[in-house]
């Protein structure tokens, strides 16, 4: 008994053993969508956004107040541990406030993720260093270390939120 040999409707030279799951057309791998209920055909593949990159404006509302927040009350505590210089300890307490910050944006925004939020979040490290050099009477371009801190903080909370 010989097989039929079938081809791909959108690809008409490539031969496929493959149908859309829904409404069995032949599909090839190049334009095959897998879904979680099997392999769809462009047409019957869902359109929407997969549930974490979803941002309405609540979700960046609750971003922005998370950042706000986490970032002022770190940068105060960063202020009144570390006043001057501090070294390498300085770096270590730079990673964890951008590991909060980042962690609070992610709570809040039940877990999604970014470019949009990666922004929310660095600016909420940036709030963080300049609360720390308000609390701490310390120029911005005079603190080495913390603006090193400063730095590793943004790296810390953008990664927290990273595609």
């Amino acid at each position: 008994m010989a097989t039929e040999t079938i081809y791909c409707a959108r690809h008409p030279n490539t031969e496929t053993g493959l149908r859309c799951g829904r409404c069995d057309t032949p599909i090839c791998p190049k334009c095959a969508v897998f879904t979680d209920v099997g392999a769809r055909c462009p047409d019957c593949a869902p359109r929407r956004k997969m549930p974490q990159f979803e941002l309405g404006i609540t979700w960046i509302a609750r971003a922005v107040i998370a950042a706000v927040v986490v970032g002022a009350v770190a940068g105060g505590l960063w202020g009144l541990l570390i006043a001057h210089g501090g070294g390498f300890f300085t770096l270590l307490v730079g990673a964890g406030v951008g590991y909060c910050v980042g962690e609070s944006v992610s709570v809040m925004t039940n877990r999604k993720i970014g470019p949009v939020l990666q922004t929310i979040a660095g600016m909420g490290c940036v709030l963080a260093f300049v609360v720390h050099n308000v609390v701490a009477g310390v120029a911005i371009t005079g603190d080495l270390f913390g603006a090193i801190a400063g730095i590793i903080a943004i790296v810390v909370a953008v990664g927290r939120l990273q595609i």
